[in-house]
């Protein structure tokens, strides 16, 4: 029986509580605390980042480390705290599936998406085939969070979640991008929750509620 080396073991772990937190933002309803699960969710992210960059001895993964603790875990979660403030937004409405159908619907994606990283994994090495896997499944479950919340800022910590689940598959597969488009990337996700930001006052502004299905209005009345 073959023990895999610690720095995999770590790896692999940080690898299973990105989607085991990835099915708690799935079935959480209050914002608040959505919020908080996508901080974490950087955290770990973090967390494997060094790993890999100790086990491979990538300097510029100890740079992507950092900047995912100050962009994902520091900066995007209080600018989220302090729109949910300014917007008393605490409550997703009900989804269009409940907590139950939602999270076998995500059983069934996890399934899914390592069937559908099987091509890519065979070309991996050994130690990387499982995040990859792990990888497919966090990205299509924040897409699954993204479709099923009526709220635009769920859908927003979904889109982020997505990311995540991008820059991890990338991470291990290829042991991080080129910094130029890790900066680029990190540019345009903050700039893109600005965007969105503004996007919400005037959402409340219009319908005094940021449920999306008041934007069906405007095209009736179109």
């Amino acid at each position: 029986m073959t023990h895999l080396p610690l720095g995999q073991q770590l790896l692999d772990t940080c690898a299973a509580l990105l989607l085991l937190l990835s099915f708690a933002m799935l079935s959480q309803r209050r914002v608040v605390t959505l919020v908080n699960l996508y901080a974490a969710q950087g955290a770990v992210l973090a967390a494997a980042t060094l790993l890999l960059a100790w086990r491979t001895g990538e300097e510029h993964l100890y740079v992507s480390a950092a900047l995912t603790l100050v962009l994902k875990v520091a900066f995007l979660p209080w600018l989220l705290h302090r729109l949910i403030r300014r917007l008393g937004v605490y409550w997703d409405t009900e989804p269009l599936l409940k907590v139950s159908g939602t999270m076998l619907a995500g059983l069934v994606i996890v399934v899914f998406a390592f069937s559908l990283a099987q091509p890519i994994t065979r070309l991996a090495s050994t130690d990387t085939r499982s995040a990859i896997g792990i990888a497919v499944s966090v990205v299509l479950l924040a897409f699954l969070m993204m479709i099923t919340r009526r709220k635009a800022m769920s859908q927003v910590v979904g889109f982020l979640s997505m990311e995540n689940g991008v820059f991890f598959g990338a991470m291990s597969a290829s042991y991080g991008m080129p910094m130029v488009v890790e900066l680029g990337v990190a540019l345009d996700v903050l700039v893109a929750v600005l965007v969105l930001g503004v996007f919400f006052f005037q959402i409340r502004e219009r319908f005094d509620s940021l449920d999306l299905h008041h934007l069906e209005t405007l095209k009736e009345r179109d």
